[in-house]
């Protein structure tokens, strides 16, 4: 599903303008990127949360040139489902 399935459903089961829908959905993610760029993360009950995962220092290797970098720590965004959700998804969707 794309952003703009999303909001055409949204629009349908609504009944509100997509234009509306777009600039709400838009906004939505906005602050959540807004949010985790300041360090704080978002929790939404029942859905999920977008947390930051801190990754440490490690050695990694340039393997056109044949040397050795230091890759240095850095945050990353993540997303970890509620529980409600996991569980849904586990038991609705067939496995292939």
């Amino acid at each position: 599903m794309t952003k703009a399935d999303l909001v055409n459903r949204i629009a349908e089961k609504t009944g509100i303008e997509k234009n509306d829908v777009q600039a709400v959905v838009e906004l939505f993610m906005k602050e959540i990127k807004d949010a985790m760029e300041q360090g704080n993360e978002v929790f939404l009950r029942g859905f999920g949360s977008f947390i930051i995962k801190k990754r440490a220092q490690k050695t990694g290797r340039n393997i056109s040139k044949q040397e050795t970098i230091t890759i240095p720590a850095h945050n990353i965004p993540a997303f970890k489902p509620a529980k409600v959700f996991l569980e849904a998804v586990k038991e609705k969707v067939p496995v292939s």
